[in-house]
């Protein structure tokens, strides 16, 4: 298994609704480590730096209206399979669509207002963590307790 990093954002939803706390929580409680994290407000143009794959799209519009509309927290995230990880800690994009006991099945009912982003593969998590972080922001260090979250052979 291999020790990945993703960029995750808690999106402006999260944030007004008071979430980000308990989303973070989830994060560390699933055994993650958080190697990166700051508050933001997303411009125009990280906006469509970070979506650009996006921009010619029809909904593109509204999901910039969206993600410029308030802060968010980016964070880096790292652990085995980090990416697959996370995609299945926050469930589906729509949140209707999502089985409880995920983030969006737990807290979400909306396909845009889906609480967070999280990278879809390794390729995105590198262009997407060096769109929102420099590397003197992300800090290398091994928990206490890493011993514990999974065995020398899984990371």
């Amino acid at each position: 298994m291999a020790t990945e990093r993703s960029l995750i954002l808690i999106k402006p939803d999260g944030i007004q609704r008071r979430l980000a706390g308990r989303l973070i929580a989830r994060i560390e409680d699933k055994g993650l480590k958080i190697v990166g994290l700051k508050m933001l407000q997303v411009t125009t143009e990280l906006s469509r730096k970070h979506y650009e794959e996006h921009i010619d799209k029809p909904f593109y519009p509204l999901l910039e209206e969206f993600i410029t509309a308030g802060p968010v927290i980016a964070m880096v995230v790292e652990g085995p399979e980090a990416i697959s990880v996370m995609r299945t800690l926050m469930g589906p994009t729509n949140g209707r669509e999502a089985a409880p006991g995920t983030i969006r099945g737990d807290f979400g009912v909306s396909r845009q207002m889906n609480l967070m982003h999280g990278s879809d593969g390794p390729e995105a998590a590198a262009r997407e963590i060096e769109i929102y972080f420099d590397g003197s922001e992300l800090i290398d260090y091994e928990p206490t307790l890493g011993g514990w979250v999974c065995a020398d052979d899984e990371k």
